[in-house]
């Protein structure tokens, strides 16, 4: 799929202290390790499994789906939806994220989509549905973490080219959000200092046809 835009952002465009409410707010969740898709059905994991885990994503999240974010956010996501040109048909927006990364902690290359839509019948919502669109909200300033930077990664055009790696450098600042399809690759690099707070949504819809 070629896109004239591959993200789309909004910089401190969130208020500092809403930004500190959702920290309070998600750190007073029920925060456990992040996991991958390979990981996720499963209640307990083996001491080698979490070590396996933590090669590729090591960080700590809570989730919550509460409408005074969703209220505030949503309509950015519309907004870069039809200024980026996707124009993707959007749904649902599945329960946020909450994500602290502290000393040495990542997210691996990946993509937030996966290959087929959710199948999950007795939930109508989700069922049928894919990610499309991505959003992250920096929490907290640069200035509290080095490290974890983010950065996506995508060819130019044609497929014989290397591959392009952007650091997207427009959300230093808390209550700056980046918007991009959930299909493009990303990574979070190591934090090397401090903590890096962020909360993640992701907008679904019906396949692509």
């Amino acid at each position: 799929m070629n896109l004239r835009y591959y993200y789309w952002y909004f910089k401190k465009e969130i208020p500092l202290d809403f930004c500190n409410k959702i920290i309070k707010h998600g750190k007073s969740r029920n925060i456990v390790q992040a996991r991958t898709g390979d990981f996720t059905k499963k209640e307990s994991l083996s001491e080698k499994e979490t070590s396996d885990l933590k090669k590729t994503r090591d960080s700590q999240v809570s989730f919550f789906s509460d409408r005074w974010i969703y209220d505030a956010l949503l309509p950015l996501v519309k907004e870069a939806n039809i200024n980026a040109e996707w124009n993707f048909d959007i749904e649902w927006t599945e329960p946020m994220q909450f994500t602290e990364y502290g000393l040495n902690q990542h997210y691996d290359w990946h993509c937030d989509s996966w290959d087929r839509p959710y199948d999950d019948p007795e939930n109508s919502s989700r069922h049928n549905k894919i990610r499309k669109i991505s959003t992250i909200l920096s929490l907290n300033d640069s200035s509290q973490y080095e490290g974890g930077e983010l950065e996506f990664s995508y060819h130019q055009q044609h497929p014989d080219l290397p591959q392009r790696r952007v650091l997207c450098q427009e959300i230093k600042e808390p209550g700056s959000l980046v918007i991009f399809p959930s299909h493009l690759w990303h990574h979070v690099k190591p934090v090397i200092k401090g903590e890096r707070y962020s909360l993640v949504m992701w907008s679904c819809g019906k396949s692509f046809k």
